[in-house]
């Protein structure tokens, strides 16, 4: 490549050539200039080299934000194949809403759900929440007796892989067909169509349904909700997205951890 001093010896020959200034010709300078022009113009410097994918975080949200193994974290995961750890482990800011107890950090986002049903002529009837290790055994044992294991296994977590015990999950009611309560026509019900379409504007997902059922492990329950906040919530529903597994990459399936 030419550099700007060999441009200048250049110019300065073809200007003596010319008569050194007699003949009109241009100076040295304003040849140099002429040239390293059109050099400017015929040789452009490369084009850089487009950026990367952006990752989650450069595209508006980060998924790596929160623990999904930390039991205390809104987005823990916890299903067949990832229990709570310790098993036993349960939360210290437990509050009550509507006569069930829930995370401190849900209880506002609970509330403001119910309101905004009611507002819309729809009661939604929560049900049941928090459940301890040792809760969750004896409504398992209830579930097995009353169906069997094979019903229980598909409808009833196991001591120590509940959400409910994560004190982020609760079951609810409805108030206008109660026979579907805890049954899959709960999902036709007022309430259960009215959490579907709203539930993640404030925090909720209906963590089990028909599309997800092979990779949460559970048949669908419309009644059962979980909260993971409304930033992930809503950003889940913009997505098209339905379970934890798949946002967070995360195994799932029927079959539990052996322990």
């Amino acid at each position: 490549m030419l550099t700007v001093a060999t441009l200048a010896a250049v110019a300065f020959v073809t200007w003596a050539i010319a008569g050194g200034g007699q003949g009109g010709g241009a100076t040295p300078v304003a040849q140099v200039e002429a040239w390293a022009g059109a050099l400017t113009h015929t040789a452009p410097e490369p084009e850089p080299e487009p950026d990367a994918e952006p990752t989650t975080a450069e595209a508006g949200f980060d998924l790596t934000a929160l623990s999904t193994t930390d039991p205390a974290s809104p987005w823990v995961v916890v299903n067949k194949q990832h229990p709570l750890t310790p098993s036993d482990w349960a939360p210290d800011d437990l509050v009550a809403v509507d006569g069930v107890q829930v995370r401190a950090a849900v209880a506002t986002d609970l509330e403001a759900m119910l309101e905004a049903a009611a507002a819309d002529g729809v009661e939604i009837l929560p049900r049941d929440g928090y459940r301890s290790y040792a809760g969750q055994a004896a409504a398992r044992a209830a579930v097995e007796q009353r169906r069997g294991f094979e019903h229980a296994e598909r409808y009833s977590a196991r001591p120590g892989f509940s959400e409910h015990q994560t004190g982020l999950a609760l079951d609810v009611d409805s108030a206008s067909n109660p026979s579907c309560d805890l049954q899959t026509c709960f999902a036709q019900t007022a309430e259960g169509r009215w959490v579907a379409e709203h539930g993640h504007e404030f925090g909720f997902l209906v963590r089990y349904t028909p599309e997800n059922t092979e990779t949460t492990g559970y048949a669908p329950e419309g009644w059962h909700l979980r909260w993971v906040g409304r930033d992930l919530a809503g950003w889940m529903h913009a997505e098209g997205r339905t379970s934890l597994e798949d946002v967070f990459g995360v195994p799932g399936g029927s079959t539990y951890l052996e322990q």
